[in-house]
């Protein structure tokens, strides 16, 4: 006894991503369709190592009527004509992209955040996956918040290539070929050379002189976690396959040690907490390939403010940051609203 799950963008990195995480957590499902652009139309896809194959059916075409959830890992441009269409035919949409984040009537979900927000889900009947960058943070945050109340957070990314897409990693293992025999680093998907470098410019440029990653995690943060808090975002992109790391800086109302910090993370829901002050004693983008957990490493106190504390913290972006935080949200609305087909 399950539900009937439609995932949409069945091929692409996040859209993979999805279907390998409902295998692996076993997610109820009586019925599979994967859906996509008419590129795609009949290319057979992988549901995880089940050894199961589905053929990828023409988004244009499908009725979602019957269907009781839908992941939607394509984009805001497909994803503003066919949400609301899933939507109106019953089927509850969780979506990826950015288009539904800051709407008022849509929640802005991270399971081990708010879960009590999913609540205002019937207004649409779409749910809104955060941005990569904010829901690792926002994970880590959370309890330190709820511990010594959060002011201001000072935050520096390092996110990698795999947040652009495939264009985004093929630019960077055609660059780095490239570069080790001699050839011209041709940029397509990126403003500057990715390989051997780091380019402070993530999406575009906004009139205050931010760019648009930067105020999603701005607003996304303050929308799943506090109104109150201040944030500031430099984002920067990393010669990195797989995996966003950030440097984060926080103020806090209420008086909290490094020490009390650590045992709070220690048995935070999500977070694995790898701090040892040693060669090593800490987490890497290379080592969360792959896995469900926002790492936490490197905690210590900041003298500069009054109750400050960096901390860094790594996470897989298409698992906790798109597709495992989506099928979280899943899970998180069966045990909540939705019924079980009998």
């Amino acid at each position: 006894m399950g539900y009937r799950v439609v995932v949409a963008g069945a091929t692409g990195n996040v859209g993979r991503e999805m279907l390998n995480i409902l295998a692996e957590r076993e997610f109820p499902i009586d019925d599979l369709a994967v859906v996509a652009s008419s590129r795609s139309t009949g290319d057979m896809v992988d549901f995880g190592e089940t050894g199961k194959q589905y053929k990828i059916q023409n988004i244009e075409h499908f009725d979602p009527t019957g269907w009781d959830i839908a992941l939607f890992a394509i984009g805001s441009d497909a994803t503003k004509v066919y949400a609301p269409k899933f939507a109106a035919a019953g089927c509850t949409v969780i979506d990826n992209s950015s288009l539904y984040r800051m709407d008022p009537d849509v929640p802005l979900i991270v399971p081990e955040v708010n879960p009590e927000a999913i609540d205002g889900y019937t207004a649409k009947n779409i749910i809104a996956n955060p941005n990569c960058s904010t829901a690792q943070m926002v994970v880590a945050l959370k309890p330190l918040h709820d511990a010594a109340k959060i002011k201001r957070v000072v935050v520096a990314t390092y996110q990698s290539v795999s947040g652009a897409g495939k264009a985004g990693m093929d630019e960077l293992f055609e660059q780095s070929r490239n570069i080790f025999v001699g050839d011209q680093a041709d940029r397509v998907k990126f403003t500057k050379q990715i390989a051997f470098n780091v380019i402070p410019h993530i999406d575009s440029f906004l009139e205050d002189g931010s760019t648009k990653e930067e105020w999603k995690m701005v607003v996304e943060t303050k929308k799943i976690l506090d109104t109150k808090i201040k944030v500031t975002a430099t984002c920067v992109r990393v010669p990195v396959f797989v995996g966003h790391s950030e440097a984060i800086n926080i103020e806090f109302e209420d008086e909290i040690s490094a020490e009390q910090a650590q045992k709070i993370l220690r048995e935070a829901p999500g977070v694995m907490l790898v701090d040892k002050r040693e060669d090593g004693g800490y987490v890497t983008p290379v080592e969360c390939v792959g896995e469900y957990a926002t790492y936490v490493s490197r905690v210590r106190e900041d003298s500069t403010v009054d109750n400050g504390l960096s901390l860094w913290c790594v996470s897989d972006n298409l698992r906790k940051g798109a597709a495992l935080n989506a099928v979280q949200i899943a899970e998180l609305l069966g045990r909540r609203h939705l019924k079980k087909a009998a």
